[in-house]
């Protein structure tokens, strides 16, 4: 009878399951979060890969890449990249890295870990519809793998996949690819509407007693305003690409030309969905750091009240700025001194949280574990890519700077900082509460210390490519005599980007070394308030044997009537202490 009931224990209900429940087809969040860790992970391998290829193909152009002739023809030939199928790196590296990496490290991994923790619930509210969302994810995952092997090869029509390159075959020689990237795409958004649903259920209808709205965890603020512009964004490119299916498959003519079709409707719907979509990252990687600084400054918070407001507000602002990408589309000149201004308009919120991130260090006790470094660093390369956004969201500026290096480095710096930066010091941060061991911090500083270094070498050196002129999406830089003087650059930039590459082999190296090797990680190792911390490390089924109450906000740090510095989340309050 016990074994078919399971353990009751403290209000907790423990079914005994078998490997494939526990571990394939689980609907327990923190599996799930897991599972999108790895398929993120791997993901990141090929996106880097892809990355290297064209990398070597800038420095040096039709020269066999090392460790690349094992690729077969008609993709490679004995290691020399040739252009077709440069145009299919360039288009997979950015829907990697961007839809499969960015997506899924950032919003699943720890929208999925956390929310439940840190409000005080069990679960997700649909925790089949959580389990649904993994695997549509998996699916659309494998719908892009097969694209690489189809005939006539892989999409190469570039991540935005803009008509009407896009939407005629024999404008780019693939046919299918171009069909499953589409499929595969939609099924990516389609994951990642059930996770949306799901992370905004959750808070607003499972948190712990005395868990008000004022008392979340930034992060949860951030996770759920990225669902909410998420799901708000994607609708109408869904449409969009059915559309652009359409018009592939059997033939109507809604982005093409010459049958009454507009090309530049897709970029519309592909930008209002776009320009959102680098919040949607950008948002939970600010949210971990906003839960990293106070932690390591042993500090409350800087404005916690004012960064909520003004996440809401930026990501109201990013439905109206979605045409400062296409001032050189042929949109109305008049349309443009509009979009300039609510581009520069939202930097406005964000220099709030940045300067509230900054006040949260000031005079705090800080200390540098590798979670703080790697927050430090988000922060800093943030900066740089937000400064730099300035100058592109101008329009007599950008109609210079469009398609050159320049927003090529501006983009890395802000996505790059949000999705390795930002993703790098959540992982380190967590990963004791995820697998119960602590990583090793020596390993963790070297890491960051070669990834901040590479990192800045590899990508500043392209705003002066961009000043240059160098446009991008080139597979051959030397047949343009007024870019051979900039060569240099572009081998310099190479070398640097191969050592970034390799030297994330120390992250990996560390992470799986520590989930067997590493020092044993008590509840709680950094001291830290928010509840996913009052529980053991990893946490049990269920997450809590009780659930906890809350009485506090998450940010209480250096109390002068506490004798600790800090004052977790679900402690009584201190007059019943004393009483």
């Amino acid at each position: 009878m016990s074994n078919i009931l399971g353990d009751v224990t403290q209000g907790t209900y423990h079914e005994e399951k078998g490997f494939w429940r526990t571990y394939v087809f689980s609907t327990d969040h923190k599996v799930i979060a897991k599972q999108y860790l790895a398929l993120s992970l791997f993901w990141a391998v090929l996106g880097g890969f892809a990355a290297y290829l064209i990398r070597w193909q800038l420095a040096y152009p039709e020269t066999a890449a090392p460790g690349a002739s094992w690729i077969p023809e008609p993709f490679m030939y004995e290691g020399v990249v040739p252009p077709e199928f440069y145009n299919v790196l360039i288009t997979m590296h950015g829907t990697i890295m961007v839809f499969f990496v960015a997506m899924p490290l950032l919003l699943a991994v720890f929208g999925n870990y956390l929310i439940p923790l840190m409000i005080g619930a069990r679960d997700m509210a649909f925790p089949r519809l959580n389990m649904l969302s993994v695997w549509v994810f998996t699916l659309a995952s494998l719908v892009l793998l097969i694209s690489l092997f189809v005939p006539g090869g892989a999409a190469s029509a570039g991540w935005t996949g803009y008509p009407p390159l896009s939407a005629k075959a024999i404008y780019t020689g693939v046919n299918w690819g171009m069909n499953l990237w589409i499929v595969a795409i939609a099924l990516e958004f389609a994951a990642f509407l059930m996770g949306g649903i799901n992370f905004l259920t959750t808070t607003l209808n499972m948190r712990a007693p005395g868990m008000t709205l004022f008392r979340l965890p930034l992060i949860v603020w951030m996770q759920i305003t990225a669902g909410v512009v998420f799901m708000l964004s994607v609708g109408p490119l869904i449409a969009g690409a059915v559309m652009l299916l359409l018009d592939r498959v059997i033939g109507t003519t809604f982005y093409v030309p010459e049958g009454g079709g507009q090309p530049l409707l897709w970029q519309h719907l592909f930008w209002f969905f776009g320009h959102p979509e680098v919040y949607v990252i950008l948002l939970p990687a600010l949210g971990i750091i906003l839960e990293i600084l106070p932690v390591f400054s042993r500090k409350p918070i800087f404005g916690y009240r004012p960064i909520i407001y003004s996440t809401i507000v930026a990501g109201i602002l990013s439905f109206i700025v979605w045409a400062h990408h296409q001032y050189v589309s042929g949109i109305d000149p008049r349309l443009a001194m509009p979009f300039s201004i609510t581009t520069i308009l939202i930097s406005v919120p964000f220099a709030l949280i940045v300067f509230a991130l900054i006040a949260t260090l000031w005079k705090g006790s800080i200390s540098f574990p590798t979670p703080m470094l790697f927050a430090l660093g988000t922060l800093g390369v943030f900066l740089i890519g937000g400064l730099t956004g300035i100058f592109v969201g101008s329009a007599p500026v950008d109609i210079y700077f469009h398609d050159t290096y320049f927003v090529v480095a501006h983009f890395h710096y802000t996505l790059f900082s949000a999705v390795f930066f930002g993703g790098f010091a959540g992982l380190y941060f967590w990963f004791p509460k995820m697998f119960g061991r602590m990583m090793n911090e020596t390993l963790g500083k070297i890491h960051f210390v070669l990834t901040f270094i590479l990192f800045n070498t590899t990508f500043f050196p392209m705003f002066f490519l961009g000043i240059g002129g160098m446009m991008r999406r080139i597979a051959n830089p030397m047949q343009y005599e007024f870019l051979q003087p900039l060569q240099p650059i572009n081998v310099f930039i190479t070398g640097s980007a191969i050592l970034l590459l390799i030297s994330q082999g120390i992250f990996a190296i560390n992470f799986f070394w520590s989930l067997f090797r590493g020092r044993i990680a008590g509840p709680n190792p950094w001291q830290a308030n928010t509840l996913e911390w009052s529980t053991s490390s990893p946490p049990p089924h269920e997450n809590f044997h009780k659930i906890p109450t809350v009485y506090r906000g998450p940010y209480e740090y250096s109390l002068p009537e506490t004798a600790e510095d800090w004052l977790p989340q679900n402690q009584p309050e201190l007059e019943e202490v004393k009483k």
